[in-house]
């Protein structure tokens, strides 16, 4: 609606993660490096955890885009599975056509096909995303995953990515012996002020904008304390801020555009907080709530 009367090919601020448009602060830069480590390594178990919107599932994506075709993968991001279940849906992203009826079936027939790509040197990963809903059966089903080894290699390679209560549930004393297995973690963080502006710069450059700057320094500034430079939230905001900009026939925005989406959608902030760049209190609370309509 407003790409041509802001000069656009497409739509910068999209909520789906678009590997096109893909930016990496600093946190996210040595999180896809820990990802891309442990998987081409064979470390077995990798971790990664961050808050609601901070970019888990774009991270898993680039780490997808970053393996070769050597790379068997299988991606499951809908958790609250029975372990049957879960063996069905790792069987069908793997492609293994074996018939099962019991768990056993399935270990069986997955651990001669890990072996037969181990031989033919090919890499199997498994990507479990909103593994904070994970059971602890679950858990546990995937701890065992890790006993498929030889002497000399894990046959699969498991990366966890979750919410910070992820990290919680295996801090807990009956999870010890999943969380020993974990040789690699790493926690994602929001993007800090110079960050945030870069990754708005990046998002236009890449939709197709040639010209000066659409949003001023004090819009710039307001979206980092009404965001808290959550990336999912950047997101809504300046698609929001679009689409009032172009009702009002306005080709730069500033704060109060910025300051008016986020009143409508909600985000209390403290009033200093314009001027400080800080995120208000009660951010955090809020954030978990609102976003989880778009999980």
């Amino acid at each position: 609606m407003y790409c041509k009367f802001y000069g656009l090919i497409r739509p910068p601020f999209e909520m789906t993660p678009d590997p096109a448009f893909l930016y990496l602060g600093e946190t996210h830069r040595e999180g896809l490096a820990i990802l891309v480590y442990g998987v081409r390594s064979r470390k077995g178990f990798v971790m990664l955890t961050g808050e609601v919107g901070t970019g888990k599932t774009t991270l898993l994506h680039a780490l997808l885009a970053q393996l070769d075709a050597s790379t068997d993968s299988a991606y499951i991001f809908n958790p609250r599975l029975e372990p049957l279940d879960f063996f069905k849906l790792l069987f069908d992203d793997l492609g293994i056509q074996e018939t099962c009826t019991s768990k056993a079936e399935y270990l069986l027939a997955l651990n001669h096909f890990l072996i037969d790509r181990l031989k033919n040197d090919r890499t199997v990963l498994l990507i479990v995303d909103e593994a904070q809903n994970l059971s602890r059966e679950m858990l546990e089903e995937i701890r065992l995953l890790s006993n498929l080894e030889t002497p000399n290699s894990k046959l699969i390679q498991i990366v966890l990515a979750g919410q910070p209560e992820l990290g919680e549930m295996l801090d807990r004393d009956d999870l010890r012996q999943l969380r020993q297995r974990i040789v690699l973690r790493h926690e994602l963080k929001p993007f800090d002020a110079a960050e945030l502006e870069y990754y708005v710069e990046e998002r236009l450059r890449l939709a197709g904008y040639t010209g000066k700057g659409i949003f001023k320094r004090s819009a710039l500034r307001e979206l980092f304390a009404v965001t808290g430079g959550v990336p999912r939230l950047v997101n809504v905001v300046c698609d929001g801020a679009f689409l009032t900009g172009y009702g009002r026939d306005q080709s730069t925005l500033g704060a109060e555009v910025i300051r008016e989406v986020a009143n409508d959608l909600h985000l209390d902030q403290d009033p200093a907080a314009g001027e400080t760049g800080n995120p208000a209190p009660g951010f955090g609370q809020w954030r978990r709530g609102w976003l989880g309509l778009f999980r």
